[in-house]
């Protein structure tokens, strides 16, 4: 299964500088100009109008297909107005240099002196605001016994053969590329008998298309690098059977977070692979990460867009995954300093306790995360402090370290280095800045935050297991504290080692400098209180997966808890919670667990297959219904083989039952947030508040006993303590309100 990683630590550290470096080198040009009526100050109110799923959406209004030398559509459908500054990558794809759109400076400047008469056509000197590119089509193919693709031409003579309808064939494939929305796409289709590249018959297509969504995490302002390489060999066994495959980098989360956006992009490209092709007998969304939370979200906000969906190391959104993510370095960063004299800590593995994710003592990390430990090191030395030793590793650390502050820093972003000092210093970057027409603007015009933090008890079920003490569960939520608002954020001092602003001394990976865990004449660190309209805009605009889903899903990923990896499995039974919770069942997600050996996405494929046809023999059953054998839950080892399968062998602690044969194969973990006291679900904002007394009443520390504390535990909370019997008290009511009234 292909890995569709997030942001690593690795690359953060050392490849930010080589990007900046290479920018600055003029090898990928730098924007270097902005619309005169930018202003990254605009206020704006958090959403408040309907959810997606009841929204009409408007009458298509350019007229597909493209033709190849044409370009597609640049402005959004119904996604909201062009964002800048933004990056082009058509170069870098394959495409060529950008098309010229302007002279007055703005966005990429373009000097073209080649001789390629397309781009002739369109212009030469000047600078491109847009990034568009011209429409072009290829021919790839796959040579005997390789299992990539190279370009292909009549005088190519070692084309590999496949079986499509019987027959055997080249195994040719149509590629074709350009720009829609301005993010460049890819449409790829076995060769028709005597088609050429400006007429392609699609004889030899199955009719039915693959969406290839792709992961990452993104904070806008780029149109992404596309790579026909990667499209085709992820790809490659279902073009061989005769699918087709279409992708965008407006469907890659590395380059945005906007469902919206990625929506408009994804029906557009549809439409121009229709326009050519014809309708296909159905569509099925595949990808991972960020790549399955498109599909959940997709399907959820616009029903019909995909048909069913392969969901590889899902999270059910990105929005409530900063809630316990938000939490990690706030945690490690008490656990290294804050606390580093307690030898418990030094031991990866008593974190867990706390963190919920797991931790390994064994663990040694990667060559990215051991130079990050080395220059702490030595920062703290330069500084006259000393850090502890620790044992073994957490996924806070090797998975999540870096995301808090790209996710939420406005003064940050890690492609610093694509846009000139001026055009950088403008903007205000973070994935909630670059969605802040959902989550509307404060006073000072950044964009509200949702994530809160007052009233969690980090550690109660440590306590309440008796790993930690009441002392040490008062000093952790007396200490552990909370962020700094967006507004109060400084540049960050864990990457930009060579900037002006930072200096070995400087150097954090925790991003200490932007916390609040100060503790003023003996006074509590203050917590984070979240924007409560913020909260409700997330769940109107669509941003997050409430489980309302009416197709078949495959939920596939590899076992990858060991390696402290942050596609935890947790999360497909955050999305399968939520699904019973809305629907009464999940019968309609099936949830693959594999060893990383392993890859059972083809299997997928087949088995969405077979249920797509049982619900078009039976259109008046279900989905859980008429799910076959073949698509029941299930765990694989290294060798493909099910180990287990069947209704309840996923049962567990998730679900108040006692442990399924695949779940003691394959136990799963939990996060700081659940922890504290709340569901595997994880979709509560803000927590239902109650004051220490009822709660001591109520016996929530036990067999603890904390009745002794409660004066510590009214200062630490004065608002009060979560109460997770209750639910999130950021749910707009309204939300679905027509339905109760049918």
């Amino acid at each position: 299964m292909p890995r569709m990683r997030w942001l690593r630590p690795r690359l953060l550290l050392g490849g930010l500088v080589v990007c900046v470096g290479a920018s600055a080198g003029g090898e990928r040009p730098q924007v270097v100009g902005l619309p005169a009526d930018f202003d990254a100050r605009a206020r704006t109110e958090p959403y408040s109008g309907p959810h997606p799923s009841r929204i009409q959406r408007p009458v298509e209004t350019f007229r597909f297909p493209i033709r190849l030398g044409d370009v597609g559509p640049s402005e959004p459908l119904f996604a909201g107005p062009r964002q800048y500054p933004f990056i082009c990558d058509t170069r870098t794809s394959g495409l060529g240099l950008p098309l010229v759109d302007n002279q007055a400076g703005i966005g990429t400047p373009v000097n073209y002196d080649g001789d390629d008469p397309v781009l002739q056509e369109w212009g030469a000197r000047g600078f491109s605001r847009d990034c568009l590119a011209p429409t072009r089509a290829w021919y790839f193919y796959k040579p005997k016994g390789e299992t990539h693709f190279l370009r292909w031409s009549d005088t190519v003579t070692d084309v590999d053969q496949i079986t499509v309808n019987g027959a055997r064939v080249p195994f040719i494939v149509r590629v074709e590329m350009g720009t829609i929305n301005r993010f460049i796409y890819i449409m790829a289709a076995l060769k028709g008998r005597n088609e050429s590249p400006y007429a392609p018959r699609g004889d030899r297509w199955n009719r039915r298309l693959i969406y290839q969504f792709y992961g990452g995490v993104g904070i806008g302002h780029r149109q992404g690098k596309a790579s026909v390489k990667q499209v085709l060999e992820d790809r490659r066994e279902q073009l061989a059977q005769g699918y087709a495959v279409v992708a965008s980098t407006g469907n890659t989360t590395a380059n945005h977070f906007n469902i919206w956006l990625a929506e408009d992009t994804a029906l557009r490209v549809k439409r121009q692979f229709v326009a050519l092709y014809g309708e296909p007998e159905y569509t099925v969304g595949v990808g991972g990460s960020g790549g399955a939370i498109q599909q959940y979200l997709l399907a959820q906000n616009r029903p019909g867009l995909i048909d069913a969906a392969i969901a590889q190391y899902s999270y059910p959104d990105m929005i409530t995954q900063t809630i316990p993510v938000f939490d990690c370095e706030l945690l490690e960063h008490y656990f290294d300093v804050t606390d580093g004299a307690n030898a418990t800590w030094r031991k990866a593995e008593n974190r867990r306790w706390i963190e919920g994710f797991n931790a390994s003592n064994e663990h040694e990390g990667s060559g990215g995360l051991k130079r990050i430990e080395y220059t702490t090191r030595v920062a703290f030395m330069a500084r006259g402090e000393w850090l502890p030793e620790r044992e073994g590793a957490t996924e806070c650390v090797v998975g999540w370290r870096g995301l808090t502050p790209l996710v939420l820093n406005p003064r940050f972003a890690h492609f610093e280095g694509r846009l000139s000092a001026a055009v950088f210093g403008q903007v205000r970057w973070s994935y909630f800045e670059d969605l802040k027409h959902f989550f509307g603007t404060d006073d000072g015009g950044y964009a509200r935050i949702p994530w809160d933090n007052v009233g969690v008890q980090y550690g109660l079920g440590a306590l309440q297991r008796g790993q930690i003490s009441p002392e040490q569960f008062l000093r952790l939520n007396a200490s552990v504290g909370s962020w700094k608002a967006p507004a109060d954020m400084l540049p960050e001092r864990y990457w930009l080692m060579e900037g002006a602003e930072s200096t070995l001394g400087d150097f954090s990976p925790w991003s200490a400098h932007n916390m609040r865990v100060e503790r003023d004449q003996g006074r509590p660190a203050p917590r984070f209180e979240g924007d409560r309209a913020a909260m409700a805009a997330a769940y109107r605009s669509g941003q997050v997966f409430l489980g309302r889903l009416d197709i078949p899903v495959i939920d596939v990923r590899h076992y990858l808890e060991r390696q402290l990896d942050m596609h935890h499995v947790a999360g497909s039974f955050s999305a399968r919670a939520r699904m019973i919770a809305a629907q009464g069942d999940a019968g309609n997600q099936a949830i693959w667990v594999s060893h990383r050996r392993y890859d059972p996405t083809p299997d997928a494929f087949a088995a969405l297959d077979s249920w797509w046809r049982a619900r078009t023999s039976h259109p008046e059953k279900s989905w859980a219904e008429i799910r076959p054998a073949v698509a029941s839950d299930r765990c694989i080892d290294k060798q493909g083989r099910v180990m287990f399968q069947g209704e309840r062998v996923w049962d567990g602690a998730w679900n108040q039952q006692a442990p399924g044969a695949c779940m003691r194969a394959y136990p799963i973990y939990s996060n700081p947030r659940m922890v504290a006291g709340d569901s595997i679900a994880g979709h509560r904002f803000k927590c239902a508040l109650q004051p220490v007394a009822d709660a001591l009443d109520a016996g929530l520390y036990a067999p603890a006993d904390m009745r002794p504390y409660r004066a510590q535990l009214v200062q630490i909370f004065p608002q009060g303590v979560c109460d997770y019997r209750q639910g999130d008290v950021a749910w707009p009511g309204d939300l679905f309100a027509d339905e109760r009234s049918q």
